[in-house]
């Protein structure tokens, strides 16, 4: 089984969910555009003004993607 890591982007206020479901969109728009078929993003909701847009990505992609797209941070994905 291949290594993941969840690369993360935390949203805060009261638009929070609805930001961060938009830039899913556009992660989603990326994987398609780099044919990235091993990878997949969600939403999670932490609280009514706090949301995370998350990108699981294989573990080769980590570098090339941290320097090209600027998560707030990243961790590894456990199923």
């Amino acid at each position: 089984m291949t290594d993941r890591i969840k690369m993360l982007w935390d949203f805060k206020g009261p638009n929070a969910l609805k930001t961060a479901e938009h830039h899913v969109i556009h992660l989603n728009e990326f994987i398609i555009s780099e044919k990235m078929t091993d990878s997949f993003t969600q939403v999670q909701t932490i609280s009514s003004h706090y949301s995370i847009a998350e990108m699981i990505v294989p573990n080769r992609y980590m570098n090339d993607l941290r320097e090209r797209l600027k998560p707030t941070r990243g961790q590894l994905y456990k199923e």
